[in-house]
């Protein structure tokens, strides 16, 4: 365990990890399957995948940043529907504009702002819009690490662990 993670922190990042293996293995289905709560408890559900959520867009955030030279450097977000095609932020599902709109609150410093965007999403998404959120989240952070190793720039270990076997 990583000293500075608690137990359910530790626990929710080895989630995060099989999933994005899972993501990278072009396993939709598993990967969802790997981050399903573990509690059958509705409110425990809902916290479980809203941290998971926030873990996956603070480690995309910080490789936007380090991609951008702390933000001197400009960042292209490119959306996706679910068949890997790119689509302007206006064409995209309510839970990609929620993804997008997370993402860009977590680089622009407001963590506040990116929890509430996740936390209106859990409330009020669908499970299948829930799930397509989760995999966009998983998506960006293997697209945004293999651009990061590609270039020799710092990844969380735990990241790089998945994406590079």
């Amino acid at each position: 365990m990583t000293p500075d993670r608690s137990e359910d922190e530790q626990r929710l990042v080895e989630k995060a990890q099989r999933a994005l293996v899972a993501i990278s293995l072009g396993e939709d289905a598993e990967a969802l399957e790997e981050v399903t709560p573990s509690s059958d408890e509705p409110q425990a559900r809902s916290e479980e995948t809203r941290e998971l959520m926030l873990l996956l867009f603070g480690e995309c955030s910080a490789m936007v940043s380090t991609l951008g030279d702390g933000g001197t450097a400009p960042v292209k977000v490119q959306v996706f529907d679910e068949a890997g095609e790119e689509v302007s932020i206006d064409q995209a599902d309510p839970p990609v504009r929620t993804a997008v709109r997370t993402l860009l609150a977590e680089v622009h410093g407001n963590t506040a702002a990116a929890r509430e965007q996740v936390e209106i999403a859990l409330a009020n998404a669908a499970p299948d819009e829930v799930d397509s959120l989760v995999l966009q989240a998983l998506r960006w952070t293997i697209r945004l690490s293999v651009e990061c190793l590609d270039r020799d720039l710092p990844v969380a270990e735990w990241i790089s662990d998945a994406v590079t076997g």
